[in-house]
């Protein structure tokens, strides 16, 4: 195939990377671990954890693993935790022995929880205590036979763990009741790790190292099969593309979005390849919080989403830090958009980096050069990574040289790349509809300019039919974002008896004085008449993703949001009001 983006590929930036360099994951934390063993590989909660001890700690969690009735190589290992130094020393230990980790996000429901658990098979999970009381309500009816709890301050120093975990369970009474019969605490997991020797695991590339779950915003979630080969070369890629800027041993990365999901995940692996310094932020939510943590640092870049860095921009004293330090903010997971690009720029004076990718692609598939300006495309192909614009018959598109009709030339976006996974788990039939010819469907509609850069138009399930013509939320929502009233939008199409469908905005105002007919008058200013909202809804807040992303499905259903959703909903608050009280707690018994 035809490769244009390779003529305009960055100065310094190879176009191709070696993904067979490391023989597995563990194997680059091993080599990284000799070159940079003294410096700090992780900070959370005013803690440094170093590559030596990360190291260290990470063998014994592995040797205590393999020391598991039941478990040997292959077997599946969940992690249900906010971002705490636990998290690094369970994967790389659940990765050194042998074994597959299954990342789950702490704010599941019980329902949600247990299809994860039953799915991938997980034998074992490590789950801070805070959120044990759900998994006990589960815990029967899945494959699981080891429990390993944590509390927040297991990896702070005497005598700042004992106040830590004390206040949170006796004083803020943030650790819900619960009993879980033969569970073992992470300490004495260690410990018990500390006095085995651990047995050797023939890991090979190709064997997996994470059933990664999509986000199952269309139905029940699935398991992506990545591979060590596909991590290691994302890891590579991602590598290649920051080489330019980053300095060896001397970055220094904010980690706000979960490890649990794979960008966030990726992205700090690839960071320790370098010797980087990885802070991770335990609840970016709490968005003066955080701010006050990127204050303590003279921070080189950061990964985020757009509705994290809009709420950044619009959060007292972020305009205020020192900036000087700062090499690359990078975006993913959703569309960057231009009012926050140019905001940010203007408030940083540094430019929002955007990327593209998907779980199945371990996840980044193409960005922008660092030091770009934002564009409105999502940039250039990863190296050894191919990208074509595919129409439903699965036949290529030619680029859109800015002439004639662009929706001959609009299709969906296809990844092939070493970084592409293995299939979803145990499910043929999934894999079938989104492998095809060793190509990887994204379900994103997009087009390739003469340059080979891509634009991405929505997701394909997103794509709303008025009239016959196709109408792309998020062309919407970013006009709807230059009203000067507006902080956050969300464009979702519902029924309409005349048209099919009709354009239904969400709107969280800025200004309370914003009129529906305001918003109505500005999109009429920039858009033609069938993409034109139909309907205009004001609320206090959009509901969205653990990492930010808008949950469209429930800014359509709201109004009839199934009696399974409200019961869920509760569980779900309670949650999230747990880790703003911890972060709050947290931020004042261990000052940075």
């Amino acid at each position: 195939m035809n490769k244009p983006w390779l003529e305009h590929y960055p100065p310094g930036i190879p176009t191709e990377i070696d993904p067979d360099r490391f023989r597995s994951v563990p194997d680059l934390l091993e080599k990284s671990v000799v070159r940079f063993a003294g410096k700090p590989a992780f900070h959370n909660l005013g803690h440094n954890l170093t590559y030596a001890e990360l190291d260290r700690l990470s063998r014994d969690f592995a040797a205590f693993l393999q020391g598991l009735p039941g478990l040997s190589k292959g077997e599946r290992v969940a992690i249900m935790a906010p971002n705490l130094l636990q998290y690094p020393v369970a994967l790389f230990g659940i990765l050194r022995a042998g074994m597959v980790v299954v990342n789950v996000n702490p704010l599941y429901t019980p329902r949600e929880l247990e299809h994860q658990l039953k799915d991938s098979g997980a034998r074992a999970i490590v789950i801070l205590e805070n959120f044990a009381h759900v998994l006990q309500q589960v815990l029967g009816s899945t494959p699981v036979r080891h429990v390993i709890t944590t509390q927040v301050g297991d990896m702070l120093p005497r005598p700042k763990r004992w106040i830590v975990n004390l206040v949170l369970k006796k004083v803020k009474k943030m650790v819900p009741a619960w009993r879980i019969d033969g569970a073992i605490r992470f300490r004495a997991a260690l410990a018990r790790g500390a006095a085995t020797a651990i047995r050797p695991v023939d890991v090979t590339r190709e064997d997996i190292a994470f059933l990664q779950y999509t986000g199952g915003t269309t139905g029940v979630s699935k398991g992506a099969m990545l591979t060590h080969r596909n991590i290691l070369a994302n890891m590579q890629q991602t590598g290649a593309w920051i080489s330019t800027v980053f300095e060896e041993g001397a970055d220094i990365a904010i980690a706000p979005l979960p490890l649990y999901h794979i960008f966030c995940l990726t992205a700090t692996l690839s960071f320790m390849k370098w010797g980087a310094l990885n802070v991770l932020v335990t609840n970016p939510r709490d968005l003066p919080a955080l701010v006050k943590e990127l204050g303590h640092w003279k921070w080189t870049i950061m990964t985020g989403v757009n509705t994290l860095f809009n709420g950044l921009l619009n959060t007292p004293g972020f305009d205020k830090l020192d900036f000087s330090s700062l090499k690359a903010v990078i975006g993913g997971g959703a569309a960057v958009q231009e009012p926050v690009a140019k905001r940010w720029q203007q408030v940083t004076g540094h430019y929002l980096t955007e990327g593209y990718g998907l779980t199945e692609a371990s996840p980044v598939a193409c960005a922008n050069p660092i030091g770009r300006a934002w564009n409105g495309t999502i940039g250039i192909p990863y190296p050894s990574t191919e990208l074509s614009i595919r129409d439903e018959g699965f036949n290529e598109l030619p680029p859109w040289t800015g002439e004639g009709d662009i929706e001959k030339h609009t299709g969906e976006i296809c990844v092939s790349g070493p970084q592409v996974m293995k299939g979803y788990w145990n499910n043929a039939a999934e894999t079938s509809k989104v492998m095809q010819d060793g190509w990887l469907k994204t379900g994103d509609i997009g087009h390739m300019d003469a340059t080979g850069q891509f634009t991405i138009t929505d997701r394909k399930k997103d794509m709303i039919l008025v009239s016959g013509f196709n109408v792309y939320p998020s062309e919407i929502e970013s006009v709807i974002m230059t009203l000067p009233g507006v902080l956050e939008c969300g464009v979702v199409g519902v029924p309409d008896a005349k048209t099919g469908e009709a354009v239904k905005a969400v709107v969280v105002r800025k200004d309370p004085a914003l009129t529906k007919e305001a918003v109505i008058a500005h999109c009429k200013a920039h858009l033609t008449g069938y993409k034109l909202p139909r309907t205009v809804e004001f609320r206090d807040a959009l509901p969205k993703t653990p990492i930010g992303k808008v949950l469209r499905r429930e800014l359509r259903d709201a109004p009839t949001r199934s009696a399974a959703q409200a019961a869920a909903e509760p569980q779900r608050c309670a949650s999230r009001i747990m880790l703003r009280a911890m972060t709050s707690c947290w931020i004042w018994l261990v000052p940075s």
